[in-house]
């Protein structure tokens, strides 16, 4: 196999989807289905390629969009939502987002899907153990005030989404050309 070769970025888990879940199944359904997408665009991906700038346009890499897709996670529901501090790696950088894009340039691909998973299992404890959507978070988000679990399993939606087309865009430069 080619590098960047192998690797399907839109199948969806197996149960995807539930027709009928409530709300809180909807969110964190989705979220998975993303969360899985991540994953799946370090399939067959050297260390090397991974910390490429394979776009001339932009300095993302598909290892620091995964590391900062774990900052992400770890920022929303463990730092904000529980009011826990940062696991490591993050004890030492907090809220820095630009330390996550940087660093991976020198982590390995199954460094940066350890980081990742552990992030998203981190998570989805924390959600889990929140009984409402409704539930604000300990901490304030933007400077104002505390956003609800709801609000924040969009936002981990969108960021997630968004990313993933970044990794699309990353991972196609691999395609060998016909």
């Amino acid at each position: 196999m080619n590098e960047g070769e192998g690797a399907v970025l839109n199948e969806p888990p197996p149960d995807f989807p539930q027709l009928h879940p409530p709300e809180r199944e909807t969110l964190t359904q989705f979220l998975d289905e993303h969360r899985a997408m991540v994953l799946a665009a370090l399939d067959g991906v050297s260390d090397q390629v991974a910390g490429e700038r394979l776009l001339p346009a932009t300095d993302m890499t598909i290892g620091g969009i995964v590391k900062h897709l774990a900052h992400m996670e770890d920022l929303w529901f463990t730092y904000i939502l529980l009011g826990a501090d940062f696991p490591e790696p993050w004890t030492t950088v907090g809220t820095d987002e630009t330390w996550a894009w940087t660093s991976a340039r020198d982590d390995s691909v199954e460094s940066l899907r350890t980081l990742y998973e552990s992030a998203c299992a981190r998570s989805r404890a924390a959600v889990t153990g929140i009984s409402s959507l409704d539930e604000r978070a300990a901490r304030p988000s933007f400077g104002k005030a505390p956003v609800s679990l709801r609000w924040m399993l969009a936002q981990m939606i969108r960021e997630t989404a968004q990313h993933c087309g970044h990794l699309d865009l990353l991972r196609d430069t691999l395609k060998p050309t016909v």
